[in-house]
């Protein structure tokens, strides 16, 4: 009985952050969209590619974590599975004294890069504008390394993760709508920096309480359990990979080509960014529960696994799908009068495709990594990855620039991923990665046909409307014969998608008498009152 709750509870939760981070997906794509064009149009494509620059520059300096909130996430899931308030505790406190350090750390270095930031990048924009906007817009950042980081963890641990979506879809909205004010009111890049931290610091402060509300339970004086944080070091390995991977590039073509071809660049990794963004929410609303069940049970993780990769693979595809080709139309209508630069190049999507499919592809099989906890077991292999990221993108960025930058990311995913997936089949579940490649294979065929299937069609592409409409009906049907293809290719995936969707059915069902029979006591209270 015990167990079946449990199951229930991460059931809810996991329904909860999926809702939660697809909705907010919904809200910051809409508002999304608008903020760049605006920038365009009001700033030109300087200030947009300096907005870019400063924001992967500044990921760099997320490295003073030092990957202790993924390690200390790795300790947290066994024992908020178990409800030991007291290991919880340990490991809290032992995170709370390495995130003090580290935001001490940040706030001083982001003083030394804003004044240095202006000698390294080619613009004509004034430098105290170049150095104000990478003060004012990382300084949130070491505040939040100083009061949230530490809760952030673990309310992930736990599952609350829809807590944090929120939080960060209210920061979005009022950023969202602040930018445009300013920006049609005139004024300067300065002015929409400073109430970026502004709202920043006040998300912080509003989740900062909640946190030691909810958590008022964590004892102090238990003593920290740096264990918790043992393998930080070689999760920091794994963390610098993947900066090297994301962000590379932006700060190549920064100095080699410009800002402006930096903005277009950037335009891209926005519009896709979307579809890797869609598909983060999805795995992160139910990352804590496969956490969880890895460590406390084995067989049943098996089973969740397979479906997760599957139906994972199947949202990726389909929404890939959907960007290549609806992207080239919708820039065509965004960029409009704009001329400093053209936005329109029908290489560029392929090549991002590419590089979403490998990277997102491997998720199940990088989360079981993370789950066991082989980040030293692995770093070399991470770093590997990175060396063929950074090389290929130098020797190509001068000839092919964007070209060749892309060209460097995805021979570096297509070891990597590789990689991941037989390290997780042959090591950690001791099971063929045919079944892997074999979904692979035919989510890619099928890729493949819809996309010809799509360009033959007669599609409205004119207008706003028409487009979104056309991209959503189009989403849809994709989504539906990859969730039908994988179903097909995994019966245990599918028998475990079906069992979800009964218990949701069910929970729901009962949610909602739950309510009828609570407002009809109510109906009952107050109509024996007025008696």
């Amino acid at each position: 009985m015990r167990r079946v709750c449990k199951v229930a509870m991460r059931a809810k939760r996991c329904f909860f952050n999926a809702f939660s981070g697809l909705f907010s997906q919904f809200v910051s794509v809409a508002l999304g969209v608008i903020i760049p064009r605006l920038v365009l149009v009001q700033l030109g494509s300087e200030a947009n590619g300096l907005l870019s620059a400063t924001q992967q520059a500044l990921v760099y300096l997320d490295l003073l974590e030092s990957g202790i909130g993924t390690a200390a996430l790795q300790a947290l899931y066994k024992p908020a599975a178990e409800q030991d308030r007291a290991a919880v505790s340990g490991i809290f406190n032992a995170i709370r004294r390495e995130y003090a350090k580290v935001g001490i750390a940040y706030a001083v270095l982001v003083c030394g890069l804003s004044v240095l930031f202006p000698f390294f990048i080619k613009t004509e924009l004034p430098f105290f504008t170049v150095l104000l906007t990478v003060l004012l817009g990382s300084m949130g950042q070491a505040v939040r390394f100083l009061f949230q980081a530490k809760y952030r963890v673990l309310l992930q641990a736990e599952g609350r993760g829809y807590v944090l979506i929120n939080a960060n879809l209210l920061l979005t909205v009022s950023i969202s709508i602040g930018k445009i004010i300013l920006l049609i009111c005139g004024l300067s890049l300065i002015a929409v920096q400073l109430l970026c931290f502004l709202c920043g610091l006040l998300q912080t402060v509003l989740l900062t309480l909640y946190a030691k509300k909810q958590y008022s339970w964590l004892n102090r004086a238990v003593p920290p359990d740096t264990t918790a944080t043992a393998q930080h070091r070689a999760v920091l390995v794994h963390q610098i990979s993947g900066l090297i991977f994301q962000n590379t590039d932006v700060l190549l073509l920064s100095v080699v080509c410009g800002l402006k071809t930096t903005s277009v660049y950037s335009m891209y990794v926005m519009l896709f960014g979307m579809v890797g963004t869609a598909v983060s929410a999805i795995n992160g609303s139910v990352s804590f529960a496969l956490g969880q069940t890895y460590h406390t049970d084995r067989a049943h993780f098996l089973r969740l696994y397979r479906a997760f990769e599957t139906y994972n693979m199947a949202f990726t595809f389909a929404l890939c799908l959907t960007a290549d080709v609806f992207i080239l139309p919708f820039l065509k209508l965004y960029t409009a009068g704009v001329t400093d630069i053209s936005y329109l190049d029908p290489v560029l999507p392929h090549l991002f495709v590419c590089t979403y499919l490998l990277s997102n592809g491997r998720a199940a099989a990088q989360r079981v990594i993370e789950y066991a906890g082989h980040f030293q077991k692995t770093q070399n292999r991470s770093v590997i990855e990175s060396v063929i990221n950074l090389l290929i993108s130098l020797l190509l960025v001068v000839p092919l620039g964007m070209y060749g930058v892309l060209i460097g990311t995805i021979v570096a995913l297509l070891y990597r991923t590789n990689d991941m997936i037989l390290y997780a089949s042959h090591k950690l579940l001791h099971a063929p990665a045919q079944h892997t490649y074999r979904k692979f294979l035919c989510n890619g065929v099928l890729f493949v046909l819809l996309w010809f299937f799509a360009k033959a069609l007669p599609l409205p592409l004119n207008s706003y409307p028409a487009l979104l409409l056309s991209a959503a009906v189009f989403c849809i049907f994709s989504l539906l014969l990859f969730t039908v293809l994988g179903s097909a290719l995994d019966c245990d995936a599918r028998r475990v998608l079906f069992a979800i969707w009964r218990r949701t059915a069910m929970t729901v069902l009962q949610k909602s008498q739950y309510i009828r029979r609570k407002i009809g006591e109510k109906h009952i209270f107050t109509h024996r009152s007025a008696l």
